[in-house]
């Protein structure tokens, strides 16, 4: 297993179950499989194929929290994944339950976060007989899984899931499948699975070739405007103190990526914070301009680029990946540097002949974020600003605060206007932009964090694709605070329509919305309704204060977009700052 798991080694296993009960069907073997790789938390929910394993998880010590929807069990697993550095693990049903997990493991195979799904199936002998409740559970999940298993004996199940715990988790993270027939796991079985490993054949590669980060480093020493750029590979790489180090070392400017905001402090001189479509005008201009990009863990996904070839045009690129088929896939790599994140930094930081001579670059980069600010205007006369609650709740909670959110406009305020110090702090959804994320991923960040602050940001089209997911975090009492940026429409989908469909607004508006404020005193929460920014300041700490989970029916201007913004595969250094802007990009 990887540096980043706390799983337990063969001999700690064998000392904790020399106790326990013989593992005699399949379904315990599972079950031991799971605890041998130190799961605390399972989200699922019960159903018919998989009632084996949940009868054998009985007399386990696993927690098991009932989700009210299999997509917010996929989420949950996700952010407990991201939050803890190990992976998360959900269960379903076949069928239907299955297929409902697929868009959380897609989620999590986009954004390489580590989960494992174990799902029920028909028994073996009624494969492919369309069985009631019978789907091909791996062959939807195949092209979004790092390995989707079918287990066709109770003797092997278990290694199954050890293999498939230890791949999600190895390498470059991601989801992994255990397909379970009902024969399966109730069928006899006296062998206690193996340690989580991964199979013989999977190699990862480490470190990088000693020549080429010298060659690298002689190039980032040469550079007159080095940038770093930070991805979400730093964070699961547990490399936020070795890009740390780097950065400030040597005096270079940071820039992020969205998947790896928190890798660097935003609060630091040389933080730019993020770029791409909505990111900083600073950041966007520093990529644009530099002569030499040194980019860690990062896919370059469109978002981030705009177009290709406007992206970093006069850059000679450092690619730091431990994923090799991502190295010069979408930005060309001068020098590409194979390897975990962690591991390759110290080997650049120690191959680095001297501190580039970048003063100057450094002052440009300043004089940017000085020009292109991140501000909003508040005027008397207009309503509720959202900018302003997610900055009014940054300022009022505590630095490792974690921060989750649905998928849309309330997303990009959240990532701009909270200010991100520690990593495993912001848990999103990125590559899939799957709206409903937020409700349930909220949850299980909070089970991998309990004594950290949960803050969700939802949109109100967002939260009312999970919002049975309250009635979880109600029963399980989880102190977590949700806030509705309540623009009664699907706000980012409105604004593309604004600024490139001359204004047509089809389907976009929800003028039909529930009181959610009164819809979470259904569920068992407590509910605040805000509308005045006089009143932001008492109402986050009222929900603050409140021992259980809140929502906060924030009612923010209708009209207010995010910005700045780069038009789809448009030129990152050529940002708009408010709508008439994109007319002239």
């Amino acid at each position: 297993m990887s540096e980043r798991a706390s799983v337990p080694k063969e001999d700690e296993q064998d000392e904790k179950h020399e106790d326990a009960a013989p593992v005699t069907t399949g379904a315990q073997s599972v079950v031991r499989a799971l605890e041998n790789a130190g799961t605390e938390y399972v989200f699922g929910v019960q159903g018919g194929a998989i009632m084996p394993v949940y009868d054998a998880l009985y007399d386990s010590d696993i927690n098991h929290v009932t989700m009210a929807h299999e997509q917010g069990a996929s989420h949950a697993a996700d952010a407990y994944g991201i939050v803890t550095g190990d992976p998360g693990v959900c269960f379903a049903t076949s069928g239907p339950g299955a297929t409902n997990l697929v868009t959380g493991i897609a989620d999590a195979n986009m954004d390489s976060d580590p989960v494992i799904a174990l799902t029920g199936q028909v028994p073996t002998d009624f494969v492919g007989n369309d069985a009631f409740q019978e789907t091909d559970t791996v062959g939807i999940t195949q092209p979004v899984t790092k390995e989707s298993y079918f287990a066709n004996s109770p003797d092997t199940v278990g290694d199954n899931v050890s293999e498939a715990f230890a791949l999600a988790d190895e390498g470059r993270q991601g989801p992994t499948l255990v397909d379970l027939p009902k024969d399966v796991t109730q069928g006899e079985t006296d062998i206690e699975p193996k340690a989580p490993a991964t199979p013989d054949t999977y190699e990862v590669q480490e470190e990088a070739d000693d020549e080429d980060v010298q060659e690298a480093a002689d190039a980032f020493a040469a550079a007159d405007r080095p940038v770093i750029l930070a991805g979400g590979g730093v964070i699961k790489a547990n490399a936020s103190a070795a890009l740390r180090e780097f950065a400030m070392e040597y005096e270079v400017p940071v820039v992020t990526t969205m998947p790896g905001i928190g890798s660097f402090p935003e609060d630091h001189e040389l933080s730019l914070e993020w770029a791409g479509m909505h990111g900083t005008g600073y950041a966007n201009l520093a990529i644009t301009n530099t002569d030499c990009l040194l980019a860690i863990g990062t896919r370059f996904d469109d978002r981030l680029t705009g177009g290709v070839d406007s992206f970093a045009p006069d850059a000679d690129v450092i690619h730091i990946d431990i994923d090799p088929a991502e190295i010069s896939k979408n930005i060309y790599a001068d020098y590409p540097l194979i390897g975990d994140a962690r591991k390759v930094l110290r080997q650049l930081f120690d191959a680095m002949p001297r501190a580039p001579e970048a003063d100057a670059w450094r002052e440009q980069c300043q004089d940017w974020k000085d020009e292109y600010p991140m501000e909003y205007e508040t005027p008397d006369d207009e309503p509720l600003k959202p900018q302003y609650v997610v900055e009014t709740f940054s300022d009022v909670t505590p630095d490792d605060t974690i921060v989750c959110t649905g998928v849309g406009q309330h997303q990009m305020w959240a990532s701009q206007f909270w200010e991100y110090t520690e990593p495993r702090t912001w848990v999103s959804s990125h590559g899939l932009g799957t709206m409903g994320y937020g409700v349930p991923a909220a949850i299980g960040a909070k089970l991998a964090a309990p004594d950290q602050e949960v803050v969700c940001f939802d949109g109100d089209g967002s939260f009312l694709m999970t919002v049975q997911g309250l009635s979880v975090a109600v029963r399980e009492n989880l102190d977590i605070t949700y806030v509705i940026l309540n623009n009664e429409a699907v706000g980012m989908v409105r604004q593309w329509q604004d600024g490139f469909y001359e204004g047509r607004r089809m389907a976009s508006e929800y003028p039909w919305i529930p009181a959610f404020d009164k819809l979470a005193e259904a569920f068992g929460a407590r509910g605040f309704r805000l509308e005045a920014e006089e009143d932001v300041e008492e109402t986050i700490q009222a929900a603050r204060d409140y021992d259980g989970p809140s929502v906060i029916d924030a009612h923010i201007d209708p009209g207010e977009n995010v910005f700045p913004m780069v038009p789809s595969g448009g030129d990152n250094g050529l940002f708009a700052l408010q709508e008439d802007h994109l007319e002239m990009l």
